[in-house]
């Protein structure tokens, strides 16, 4: 899995038999490998809709192939098992561009979404059978092709009892509601706003490249609250739309980053200012979604939290304050840890599509009907 900050490749070892309601999954190593800072550099490029030739683009997915195989090889050595006893990979790849809902474009409405690091490479080098590009299946079923989690998310986090909703905090934020004794149809999931894309863009522009992301918060905590800047970033119009909805670099990239930058100097806000109304902001958006199309309707005993975000003691300092009443749940509290629940779930998503299984839920995406997701490159021969 590699999510919208493009900062490392995370990989899990997993085990998986049965199918639904009986699937057994479980998740036994996982590592993160570090993009290679040229490799990162063109994938961000691309990704804020900067200009690149075909050439580049074709080059650019077979190069992210190639390093995408390396880090699966490099995962079975710290893993200490050989590729051979490997049945399949599942790779969500890198997205470069998602835009879930239809807009005009040659005289129809189109969505599309694109996800580059070529499969085949990934299977020829590993000798692994692969699956990728898991979200156009759903598009073309007149979903938003995300979120795609949530059926992981069903699958481990389902309660007899407990209303649950499964936070993760990667570049983006989302959330999957699970309503006690809940059966899939019931099960409703969207991207809340930004997570870790802002704040980590706010840290390397005012580190000049040094730091990635504000550990533990220290420098978001040295900043001050300017209430009036939350106000203005709370009206943000992604926010008031209503679900099924996703977002990404598309819409809180360059352009969101400069106009939050301009917000800044009209509040007189310093650079730790700036961070620390980031990651508050990420915070408040999760509890607005929640307060506007969740609440109201569905009764949540606890919050689980995973992605990069889950180590944010701000981020989960504001949560707790401003949820009182449900219980804030790590997710390695329940035997999957935070940085690798999103490539735990891939990997269930690629075992369901082996087995010819629909693994999209069309509650969450807003898809017509069920679709088996993904493409299969097969090993070569032996």
């Amino acid at each position: 899995m590699s999510g919208t900050s493009a900062d490392a490749i995370d990989i899990v070892l997993a085990r998986i038999s049965g199918a639904p309601p009986r699937l057994k999954a479980k998740l036994l190593k996982h590592t993160s490998i570090k993009f290679p800072s040229p490799l990162r550099k063109a994938v961000l490029h691309v990704a804020e809709q900067q200009p690149i030739s075909a050439g580049n683009l074709s080059r650019l997915n077979f190069r992210l192939g190639e390093t995408l195989a390396e880090a699966a090889l490099t995962a079975c050595r710290r893993f200490r098992v050989s590729p051979k006893k490997i049945a399949l990979i599942g790779s969500h790849g890198q997205t470069i561009f998602h835009q879930g809902r239809p807009v005009p474009y040659l005289g129809r409405p189109t969505a599309s979404t694109l996800q580059i690091g070529e499969p085949a490479i990934i299977a020829a080098r590993t000798g692994i059978t692969t699956i990728a590009d898991f979200r156009p299946a759903d598009i073309a079923q007149g979903g938003q092709g995300a979120p795609l989690v949530p059926y992981a998310d069903y699958l481990l986090y389902r309660h007899e009892k407990l209303g649950r909703v499964s936070l993760n905090l990667g570049g983006i934020a989302n959330i999957t509601v699970i309503p006690a004794a809940a059966r899939p149809s019931r099960v409703l999931a969207f991207d809340t706003g930004p997570a870790n894309m802002l704040i980590d863009a706010f840290v390397a522009r005012f580190t000049h490249g040094r730091q990635r992301y504000d550990k533990d918060a220290r420098l978001a905590q040295q900043g001050r609250s300017i209430p009036a800047l939350l106000d203005e970033l709370m009206r943000d119009p992604y926010l008031k739309l209503p679900p099924p909805k996703s977002t990404g670099r598309e819409y809180y990239g360059r352009a969101y980053l400069e106009k939050f930058l301009r917000l800044g100097r009209r509040h007189k806000a310093k650079p730790k200012d700036l961070i620390r109304a980031a990651t508050v902001f990420t915070a408040l958006s999760i509890v607005d979604a929640l307060n506007r199309f969740v609440l109201p309707k569905t009764r949540i005993r606890q919050l689980i939290v995973s992605g990069g975000g889950a180590h944010n003691p701000l981020i989960l300092a504001q949560l707790a304050a401003a949820l009182p009443q449900i219980e804030i749940v790590r997710s390695a509290q329940l035997n999957v840890p935070e940085d690798a629940k999103e490539a735990f779930a891939f990997a269930i998503l690629a075992y369901e599509t082996f087995h010819v299984r629909p693994s999209n839920l069309p509650s969450a995406t807003g898809a017509r009907r069920p679709a088996i997701l993904g493409k299969i490159s097969y090993a070569p021969p032996r």
